[in-house]
């Protein structure tokens, strides 16, 4: 699309040239003329209007004459026609008139007079068969060349149509009423040839793009059209045409958003950054100047080229608004002068042309480059942030946490953005204000001096309106930020938080810290209500007082000129009245955002002396060296977490760590890693390292992904580590094998998966250093011997591996084992030295074999006992159980065959029309509320117009006194205040419902989802709802909503004002805005899905940032950080790009509805001077022409509400989407709800139970029936993922059953509310977890208990930890707090297995008569295990128990073992029987038992003598 201004200025001078071309040809060629009375006059219109018509058949003669040829060689079979609605309203438009003039010539035929029209009748046919050929033309089917054609055409017969109307407008002052008829559809061929051009240009584009594959496959996105643009295509944004003619023709997706061009790419900013931070911290080391921001100077020095650009367009468009009132002032003084001068009317018209391109052109491209300046300072920072992050040492972590840094990023980082734009609307609104203040000074002179007085004041009351809204805002994040850490931390453990039926109470914790947010959030919006009426008394006082100075001082006449002059001189200083507050706040924050990035870049890094890889030197086989080292994860803590560690570990060696819960097993690998603060000592670590931490960390993404790191694909290596690892089963078992996606943290998987994957991670790698932190934990016995046996001392054979490990049975194994107690290394050398000398690790050992006291009895029974029984029935059934490559993996991934887990994130595409905002209006019930306002607007613009027309009246009438004029003016304007006032306070309330509403039905939605939403769903889409969406919700729709009314109305108020002075001006008007709205309407269905992207892209930076956080210790042993970096900066370079072809788009628009809306302010102001004088009253010049320069401006306000509205609406449909998640049964069924002593036994009966995770997946439970008796413990085995997880969440209808019944105590447990049944069950998670906040409110998050009752629980846990020297009570004790002591996100300031112990003081207040544990004591030692177990049994002596273990000792004692299998239930009897016989339990008893004693220097031979 083209400026559609151009064309008036060039119309003139090319027509002129056509038609003395062809009046010449046609003068030589005949002797006559056969119209025009025969004479031949190149001057006579008539004569110019003939050579016209004369061009226009032979366009004629050639476009039927190429239809023919095409037709004979059928070329017009491939051709095409645009048969859309245009097309066929401009076709039916040219039709009309076609026989207007056909009607013209039979009326002048039957007349006989050539005086009708002034027109022969046969120029009247001729024109008649030119307007129907033209129907014609636009309806046929074309080729490329006739379309090319027919638009020059179109386009030629405009140009000089209007030339030829334009000359007889300037000499008769009228025009035929035919011609005028016809002129607009000249206008709308012309519209439809710049369609047939753009349209042939796309099609070109789409061919190429069709070839390409053919030569050579794309393996990038397109390229940006701005790298090599031509000047005209970058001052005009015609560069972003293919992008929106392809998002015209089809929904973009991400891969048709072009790339950046290099200079605004995320590696080029971060690059000029660092550069410019390094130089800084220099320069400041060696002044120690630590008191400015270095960041600001950073940014500064960097940008500031740019910087002055933006400045260098902001102030020419400042110099262009400043300039129109005297522009006015001009056209009124023109019409008051008695002598006609047409030469400087048009150059006061030319002078307009001229002033209203450069403010269209220089405010676009403010607004583009500042945009794009703030961008690029985005990226910048993002990227320093990450990379900082990358580098954080404990200690910055612990002042930094993952939420946190997120928000660095999310809200800091991404509000540079905006910086440049206020920073230049700052400094240029106080430019204009006063430049505005010279302009009235120059025209009114002192008389102006009253009116600074109010205006100072309006001014001065900005400012506590301003800090008031800051105040409001700053205090508004405060609480979004508290709210959105504690839904992150509640998103991420909704496991939990429905096993506990906690989610009543933590949706009311959401919901009360939103009624903080909600009470900061109307005190903001009300105070924009204020501010809005401030901003539209401020010019009515103003201008009345000046006014009055005008009357007192008699400093300048109040006629039409002063008077017009007054007020679009005011008019251009009210918005620097307004927007220097804004400027001010915005600013401040930025500066807030400043000081907090530079605060966390300044943090403690970690130090890269701390830690060497190098060579292993010759004369040394050393790999790991730590020399009297000394460790804290707090520095300033005088008590260290490690101290006094001496350690060599020599190439080759196995060593092994083990220690009770707490010891500091785990910080000793973090201080060979680096990770903890060194404090003293030294270490030296020589050679690549590969870590495996505690708690799984997995990306998301596919499980190849997750083991490769960034690695090249090595087969033979890829599926020897998967196979030692015992993963191979479990891959072959998934749908989509290793390319099946792992959810986020791995929620899809299950423990001893994630683990497993993380070892595969380990091994692939290759390293010479392997660091295991307790690895076995989350996998059954049978697997930790096979991963023992097979991955640490085979495959790693020659590698050096230090493993943290509770599991007793493996240690013989290993070269050298340390004992660690209480953060010192106690005991250090060989299995057989440390059991012969005693004390702590003979304990170890001692509470290892009383654990297998049962088992070997067990087995002693079964060497003699008959090897028949009720069992025999399940010899030869499903034999591959005891082999160890099986893996039932299959019952772990929750998905459809071919159906990866986590799903694409949903999106609307194409135009929904007006659904959203009509779902906005239903949900927030405010429909009283949009009609009103749009009312109130109406009055407003009623009364604005009618003050207007009052003083154009007044100044006209002799004897109109000025304090009447300049009383009714004051009172009519003040009137309109009032209006505006309750517009905005209408739109504020309309807002507020529709926040309350939204949030209330999303939080609902949320909360009653089912637990496979969260399996499927990534926390960070949740996130975004409810933060970026949300808060779009809150401020941006209410005001959009307002404004798009607003300017709507008074944009109708304008035309109409303008065409009552000119009635021609709404001719251009009307066609202006059609076309205006078709234009936006072209570019909004690429704007629409770029904003739909751009909301799916910023998720995805937040998510990489997050997983970083939590992994960054695995990232940084590995030594994959750069990896990493490189990644994040694709994923911000995809996210900057959807931003700024947002932007670009945006301006490409907005420019363009300026063009159209000039030609009206063209048209009027060439219609004012080339109508007789004395035609317009001067006081109506000034009316008109004050409207006409605020037309555009109004357009432009519209346009950008309009379209910044329709895309802020797209938060509604992602909020929507989260609104019908269909919801999980209900919590309480009145009708049907248990007695309160139930369950009175806790008897639980299974009959046929059947699950599937979704309709039509496969099995995963496959028809159970057993029952649990009351009183009884049962221990529940199976290899991983067989099913034992899965029958859990049965128990507690995590997931519905597809068939069977579970009954507990005869009620079936479907018949009652979720709530009922969960209360009555307590439940030890296999992943323990705590909740940022106090100990008391993780022991009682409901606040049930006394404080008394909370001690009563410690003690009973610390009674028996007291003989391990692990006292939960007297750690609680020591703390200041108490049971107010501190508890970080996740409860990282606690150990695994003292997150644990919380859980169990959670189940022992509770007291429910069952009780389930799953995988309770994975993460804590045999001895601990063994002192937990004997709690269990003695403090729910009378409940139900039911065990998932992996560890044989922890259910060998049980009343019952259930065996599962491939979701079968295998056997289910008493452990002495199943003992007894040839069953699957005797023979992982029997596996078990022959890795203790092959992992055994004893093998326990005394418990067999």
């Amino acid at each position: 699309m083209c400026c559609f201004f151009l064309f008036l200025l060039i119309s003139q001078a090319y027509g002129l040239i056509m038609i003395l071309i062809c009046s010449n040809l046609l003068k030589y060629a005949v002797g006559f003329t056969w119209t025009c009375d025969g004479e031949f006059n190149l001057g006579s219109t008539c004569t110019q209007r003939t050579i016209l018509d004369a061009l226009n058949l032979l366009f004629l003669f050639v476009f039927c004459l190429t239809l023919f040829v095409s037709s004979v060689r059928k070329n017009n079979l491939n051709g095409h026609a645009r048969r859309d609605w245009i097309t066929l309203a401009v076709a039916v438009c040219c039709f009309l008139t076609g026989i207007a003039y056909l009607s013209g010539g039979i009326v002048d035929l039957i007349a006989k007079s050539g005086g009708f029209t002034q027109l022969n009748w046969s120029m009247y046919l001729v024109r008649a068969l030119l307007w129907i050929s033209l129907t014609f033309s636009l309806l046929v089917r074309r080729t490329k060349w006739i379309t090319i054609l027919v638009s020059a055409w179109w386009v030629s017969f405009f140009l000089l149509v209007s030339a030829l109307n334009a000359e007889v407008l300037i000499k008769e002052h009228g025009i035929l009423i035919l011609d005028v008829v016809s002129w607009p559809v000249n206008f709308l061929l012309v519209f439809c040839a710049l369609r047939n051009f753009s349209r042939l240009g796309s099609q070109h584009t789409g061919i190429k793009s069709l070839s390409e594959p053919l030569l050579v496959r794309r393996s990038q996105k397109s390229d940006n059209q701005l790298s090599y643009a031509s000047i005209l295509s970058k001052l005009t944004f015609s560069w972003v045409n293919p992008l929106i003619s392809l998002g015209y023709s089809k929904p973009l997706v991400i891969e048709d958003i072009p790339s950046l061009v290099s200079e605004d790419q995320a590696t080029v900013a971060y690059k000029k950054f660092a550069q410019a931070w390094e130089r800084l911290q220099k320069e400041k080391s060696s002044t120690s100047d630590n008191t400015s921001n270095s960041v600001l100077q950073a940014i500064a020095r960097v940008y500031w080229k740019d910087m002055v650009f933006v400045g260098i367009c902001v102030f020419l468009r400042t110099i262009s608004i400043v300039v129109a009132p005297l522009l006015l002032y001009a056209f009124v003084n023109y019409s008051n002068n008695e002598t006609e001068n047409t030469n400087q009317g048009l150059m006061l018209v030319g002078f307009l042309v001229v002033i209203k391109v450069v403010e269209s052109l220089s405010h676009r491209h403010f607004f583009f480059n500042s945009r794009r300046t703030g961008m690029k300072m985005r990226s910048a920072l993002m990227v320093a942030v990450y990379q900082k992050q990358l580098k954080l040492s404990s200690l910055g972590r612990q002042r930094h946490s993952t939420g946190e840094v997120v928000n660095y990023i999310a809200v800091d980082a991404y509000r540079m953005g905006e910086f440049p734009m206020w920073f230049h609307v700052g400094w240029s609104s106080t430019v204009q204000l006063f430049l505005a203040i010279g302009v009235l000074f120059s025209i009114v002179g002192i008389g102006v001096l009253p009116g600074l007085v109010p205006l100072l004041i309006c001014g001065l009351l900005n400012v506590p309106f301003a800090l008031s809204l800051q105040k409001c805002q700053t205090e508004f994040m405060i609480a979004q930020d508290k709210r959105l850490r504690s839904t992150s931390e509640i998103l991420n453990n909704m496991k939990i938080i429905k096993l506990q039926s906690w989610e009543e109470k933590f949706k009311n914790l959401i919901e009360s810290y939103r009624e903080s947010e909600f009470k900061w959030l109307a005190a903001s919006q009300y105070m924009k209500v204020y501010g809005t009426a401030l901003y539209w008394m401020c010019p009515t006082i103003v201008s009345a007082v000046i006014l009055s100075g005008c009357a007192l001082f008699k400093s300048a006449p109040l006629d039409a000129g002063t008077i017009f002059t007054i007020l679009a001189a005011l008019r251009t200083m009210s918005e620097p009245v307004r927007m220097i507050p804004e400027a001010l706040s915005a600013v401040i924050q930025v500066k807030v955002s400043f000081e907090r990035i530079n605060s966390f870049l300044l943090d403690d890094e970690l130090k890269n002396e701390e830690k060497r890889r190098n060579p292993v030197p010759r004369e040394s086989d050393g790999c790991v060296r730590i020399k009297t080292g000394s460790f804290s994860w707090d520095p300033e803590s005088e008590t260290p977490t490690l101290r006094d560690v001496n350690l060599e570990v020599k190439r080759g060696q196995k060593v092994a760590i083990c220690g009770p819960v707490g010891a500091g097993k785990s910080s000793l690998l973090c201080a060979i890693l680096g990770e903890i603060t060194k404090t003293s000592g030294t270490v030296d670590v020589f050679g690549s390292i590969a870590y495996v931490s505690q708690s799984s960390w997995i990306q998301s993404g596919t499980i190849r992904d997750n083991i490769l790191s960034g690695k090249p694909m090595e087969t033979t290596r890829y599926e020897k580590a998967i196979k030692v690892c015992a993963l191979d089963k479990d891959i072959d078992s998934f749908p989509h094998g290793d390319l099946t996606e792992i959810g986020q943290r791995g929620l899809n998987m299950s423990g001893g998966q994630k683990q497993r994957i993380q070892l595969v991670r380990a091994v692939y790698n290759d390293a010479d250093i392997y660091l295991l932190d307790d690895p076995f934990s989350a996998v059954d016995a049978h697997t930790a011997a096979t991963l023992f046996n097979d991955c640490v001392m085979a495959a790693l054979e020659e590698k050096t591996v230090i493993l943290v490990t509770h599991q007793v049975e493996f240690l013989s194994a290993v070269d050298k084992i340390l004992v660690i107690e209480g953060g010192q290394v106690t005991q250090s050398g060989s299995y057989m030295e440390l059991l012969t000398a005693g004390t702590a690790f003979e304990q170890l050992v001692n509470a290892h074999k009383s654990s297998i006291t049962v088992l070997e009895s067990s087995i002693n029974e079964s060497e003699g006992g008959p090897q028949t029984g009720d069992n025999d029935r399940l010899k030869g059934t499903d034999r591959p159980y005891l082999s160890k490559e099986n893996s039932e993996a299959d019952i772990s991934v929750k998905c459809l065959p071919g159906v990866q887990l986590t799903e694409e994130e949903e999106k609307e595409v194409g135009d929904v029309g007006w659904k959203p905002f009509l779902d906005y209006i239903l949900v927030s019930k405010g429909l009283f509320y949009l009609c009103s306002s749009a009312l109130t607007q109406a009055a407003f613009v009623a009364l604005q117009a009618a003050s207007s027309y009052w003083l154009a009246f007044g100044t006209q009438i002799p004897k109109m006194s000025s304090l009447v004029l300049i009383g009714v003016y004051t009172l009519i304007s003040t009137s309109s205040a009032v209006f505006v006032f309750l517009r905005s306070r209408l739109a504020a309330l309309l807002g507020l419902k529709a926040s309350k509403a939204f949030f209330s039905d999303f939080t609902n939605s949320v909360f009653n989802a089912p637990m496979l939403f969260f399996d499927s769903t990534p926390v960070g889409r949740i996130l975004t709802r409810a933060s970026s969406d949300l808060s779009v919700l809150d401020f941006d729709i209410p005001f959009s909503i307002a404004f798009v009314l607003a300017s709507g109305i008074e944009l109708l108020a304008t035309i109409g004002i303008m065409a009552s002075v000119t009635w021609p001006v709404l001719i251009v008007g009307i066609l202006a805005t059609i076309a205006s709205k078709y234009v936006q309407g072209y570019y909004q269905a690429s704007a629409r899905e770029l904003m739909r992207i751009n909301g799916t892209t910023k998720a995805p930076v937040m998510n990489y940032t997050a997983e970083t956080s939590l992994g960054v210790a695995t990232i940084r042993a590995f030594n994959m950080a750069d990896r990493f970096f490189q990644n994040y900066l694709k994923l911000v370079d995809t996210d900057a790009a959807t931003f700024f072809f947002s932007s670009a788009t945006l301006e490409w628009l907005v420019l363009r509805t300026e063009t159209l809306q000039n030609l009206t302010l063209f048209t009027a102001a060439l219609l004012l001077v080339l109508l007789p004088k004395g035609y317009v009253p001067p006081g109506m010049v000034g009316l008109s022409l004050s409207y006409a320069l605020a037309l555009t401006g109004t357009q432009v306000f519209l346009t950008r509400w309009y379209c910044s509205l329709s895309n802020y609406i797209v938060s509604v449909e992602r909020i929507k989407q989260f609104m019908r998640i269909p919801p999980e049964p209900p919590a309480i069924l009145e009708d049907n709800r248990p007695p309160s002593s139930w369950p009175s036994k806790g008897r639980i009966d299974l009959e046929d139970l059947k699950i599937r995770y979704r309709p039509n997946s496969p099995l995963v439970l496959k028809g159970i029936s057993c029952t649990f008796r009351e009183g009884t413990r049962v221990g529940i085995v199976g290899r991983t993922g067989s099913g034992k997880t899965t029958l859990i969440t049965a128990l507690f209808r995590l997931v519905e059953p597809s068939s069977g019944r579970i009954l507990i105590d005869g009620l079936d447990i479907c018949s009652i509310g979720l709530k009922d049944l969960r209360m009555k069950l307590s439940v030890i998670p296999q992943e323990p977890t705590l909740f940022r906040g106090s100990i008391r409110t993780n022991m009682d998050p409901l606040g049930n208990y006394s404080d008394d009752e909370i001690w009563k629980a410690s003690t009973l846990i610390s009674h028996s930890f007291a003989l391990e020297k692990c006292q939960l009570k007297s750690t609680i004790s020591s703390l200041p707090n108490l049971l107010d002591a501190s508890v970080s996100d996740d409860g990282e300031n606690w150990s695994a297995g003292q997150r644990q112990l919380f859980c169990l003081g959670r189940v022992l207040l509770r007291r429910n008569r069952i009780l389930v544990l799953d995988e309770a004591t994975a993460s804590i030692d045999s001895s601990t295990d063994a002192i937990l177990q004997r709690i269990i049994r003695e403090e729910f002596s009378n409940c139900t128990v039911l065990t998932v273990a992996h560890r044989v000792p922890t259910v060998i004692d049980s009343d019952m073992v259930m065996v599962l299998s491939f979701g079968k239930l295998m056997e289910y009897d008493e452990p002495s029987r199943l003992m007894e016989t040839d069953s699957f339990f005797s023979k992982l008893v029997a596996e078990y038992w022959s890795s203790c004693r092959r992992n055994s220097v004893e093998r326990f031979s005394d418990y067999h003598e």
